[in-house]
């Protein structure tokens, strides 16, 4: 809907982007990055806390979460929240973090069935019977 209304939406794996935000500690291009995701209207982090995360993923996404406030973020992920805090180094900046995404956000919960098993390739095997040209 945001979209269709005009917004600027940017959609990323969490991984990806805390990879590009390691790049910018690298070449000191980090703040430009930083900025280049705050522009966006709406951000969408893919597959959050899919893993553990080091004290710099930690960190960029804390200054991430803090520089968009005000700005829509969606976050998808398999986990429930109460399930991200081990995941940071820091109890703090986990507290800080999470307390600023969990509290000021709607949560919708999806239970059910993937959906990814309808989007594999079908076994040729379990293909309806086709005449076979000779």
């Amino acid at each position: 809907m945001a979209i269709r209304q005009g917004a600027h939406v940017r959609f990323a794996k969490t991984s990806r982007v805390l990879a590009d935000l390691a790049g910018g500690h690298a070449d000191r291009t980090w703040e430009k990055r930083l900025h280049e995701l705050v522009r966006f209207d709406v951000l969408i982090l893919d597959d959050f806390a899919m893993r553990q995360l080091n004290a710099t993923q930690a960190d960029d996404l804390y200054e991430l979460v803090f520089a968009r406030q005000g700005k829509s973020l969606i976050i998808t992920s398999n986990r429930s929240p109460s399930d991200w805090y081990p995941l940071f180094p820091n109890p703090v900046v986990a507290e800080s973090l999470l307390d600023r995404v969990i509290n000021t956000s709607h949560q919708v919960i999806m239970n059910g069935p993937s959906y990814r098993p309808n989007k594999r390739p079908r076994n040729p095997i379990d293909r309806p019977n086709k005449p076979q040209v000779t």
